[in-house]
This record gives structure tokens, sequence and C-alpha cells, in this order.
């Protein structure tokens, strides 16, 4: 039987954490992704089992998606409920038959082979160096009361979220980055689309499907975003209402009374501004008190966790339904 020598020496010490070193960095690279993978990414195939790496593919398709009007929440590169449920809405839209995979025909619908500019450079701005971050936000809501702002908690934070990404896509393609250094280069994703010209005629909000469409007046969805709306405890309303005014970075009213009870706080608080509020960036407010649209703090989780009657979305969703909305739009609540 062999006996292991232990690492006495100090040269054994040095020559393990050398080796240690080189695996965590050899490991680091297998893990990241890069632009030019992204931008040639083929049609993507359905996986199987919990992913542990973005797909190369997935993230194109994503993007590809969130370009043709149809959000997949974050952009992740996963294979997950979000981006299948996009892939089924974008499928029934564009009349290509049930199915939350993408063929060969869903594939040349969103212009997947010519498109090769879905990963672009950001070069890190003066004004991005300033920004004021709020390291620590307390979850309960009287403590929140106290800040000043809620706004981003870190840098990585805020590109991910300008750029529609999840963080752990953003360190994939930026591996070492620092992102609080000016002129530097991150690797994001050009998600953006021309806001529509059309004027939502009727907004559904689809808790069956977990999706709020907007539909222009040919009675077509022209935008889709995966919503969290209502729970069993606080089920979001039925029937239809009316948009009554669009607030953007609003401050947030919390009221144990008419809302629901967070925590032990029982009596009314003013919640300030900031992405990380409790309604984000965002309030669409309906002519039934005390129920809206409106973004979140946690993107991650639209989808995966419930509300207390409100439709949540992603702050970015949020942000461009109220440019296709107005005071009297109306809001029809869907099985």
């Amino acid at each position: 039987m062999s006996v292991t020598r232990p690492l006495s020496r100090p040269i054994d010490l040095l020559r393990a954490a050398l080796v240690a070193s080189l695996l965590v960095l050899a490991l680091g690279d297998a893990r990241a992704l890069t632009a030019d993978e992204v931008n040639r990414a083929g049609r993507p195939v359905s996986t199987k089992g919990k992913m542990t790496r973005p797909s190369a593919s997935i993230v194109k398709a994503q993007t590809l998606l969130a370009r043709q009007g149809v959000s997949p929440g974050e952009i992740d590169g996963l294979d997950g409920d979000r981006y299948r449920k996009a892939v089924a809405q974008f499928r029934r839209r564009e009349n290509l038959g049930d199915g939350d995979g993408i063929d060969a025909a869903t594939w040349r619908a969103l212009l997947g082979d010519a498109s090769a500019d879905i990963v672009s450079d950001y070069r890190v701005l003066k004004e991005d160096v300033k920004s004021r971050f709020s390291r620590h936000i307390p979850h309960d809501y009287a403590r929140q009361a106290r800040l000043k702002q809620l706004g981003y908690r870190t840098p990585h934070e805020m590109f991910a979220e300008r750029f529609r990404m999840s963080e752990g896509l953003l360190r994939t393609l930026n591996p070492g980055a620092r992102y609080r250094k000016r002129d530097e280069t991150l690797h994001v994703v050009a998600a953006g689309r021309t806001p529509p010209a059309a004027e939502a005629r009727l907004v559904e909000a689809d808790r069956t499907n977990g999706v709020v469409r907007a539909l222009d007046a040919a009675g077509r969805p022209f935008a889709i975003y995966p919503a969290t709306i209502g729970s069993a405890a606080t089920p979001s309303p039925e029937g239809e209402y009316q948009v009554v005014r669009v607030v953007r970075n609003p401050t947030y009213h919390y009221d144990p009374v008419k809302n629901f009870q967070q925590g032990r706080n029982k009596r009314r608080l003013v919640i300030a501004r900031g992405p990380n509020n409790p309604v984000g960036t965002v309030w669409i407010e309906l002519s039934k008190p005390t129920f809206g649209i409106h973004g979140t703090p946690e993107p991650s989780r639209i989808g995966k966790t419930s509300s207390h009657g409100c439709v949540r979305l992603t702050n970015w969703d949020a942000e461009e339904l109220a440019q296709l909305v107005k005071p009297g739009t109306t809001v029809r609540f869907v099985e």
C-alpha cells in the first residue's frame, strides 16, 4: 500500500499553491463565454438536466426574442421556464405552431443565421464611474424607509440591468472585469429595440401563462413580457380596469391596512426612489385602488415567486410598457 507524503516543506506548499492557481485559471477560462461564440452561434437544441454554464446559442436566441418584442426576462443563456415561455409565445404569435422549442422555421423567423451582432462592446464612461451605490439594502421596509435612495448595490448589478442580462452572464462574458475603471471595455448583449410606434389598445395580464401582452388596434400582441401576477393568498383582480397614470422613478407608499403586512411594520411608510425600490423604476397605476403594474428589484425572480396582487415585470419591461400605455388604456385580467 502506498503512503502519500504530507506537504511539509515550503517548496512543496508553494508548488501545490501554484498548481491550484493554474487549475482555477483553467476552469475560469473554460467557464468563460466569448463574444465571437455568441455572435456565431447556431440554432439552439433542447437541453436535458440542469445547465451549469450559459449556452452561446441560447444567449443568441433570447436576445433575438427580445428584439422581436417577446421578452425572456433576464437574458441568462439558460434553458429555463421564462426562455421556453418566450419561445412558445413567439411561435404562437407568428403562427409557427405549438411548442416551446426553436425549430428551423422559428430560427428563420428570428433571423438567427443572419444575426451576428448579438454581443457588442461597451466602454465604461465617466458618468458610470461616478455613480452612487446603495451597498446594503435591508429587507425590512421600516429600515428601507430610512435610506435616501435605493440605488444599485454594485456596478455589476447596474450594468447587468442596463443591458437586460443576468449578473451571471455578465460575469461569464467579462471574466476579470472591474466595472469601475473608466474606458474599460465590457462585452454586453444588444437586446434593445426601437420602441414600437404603435400604442397599446389593450393590455392583457394572462394569469395562466404568466405573461403580459400589449395588443395593437388589430388585436395582435406586439409586446409580450414574463410577469408575476398575484398569488393564492393575495390574488390579482378579475375583469377590466383602466390605466390611471404612469409614474416613473416612483417612491413606494406602504400601507399595511390597504396593502399587506410586511414583517412587523404596522404603520405607513414612504420608501425612497431607485431601481431597488419595492416597485422598481415604474408604477402604472390602475383604476382598482392599490393595484398596478410595476418593476422589481429582483428581475431573476419574475415568474418564480408570487406578488401581493399587483403585476410585476422586470424594470426594463415595465419601462417599455409605460411608453405604450396612457391614462384610459384598458388592462384586462384573463385566464
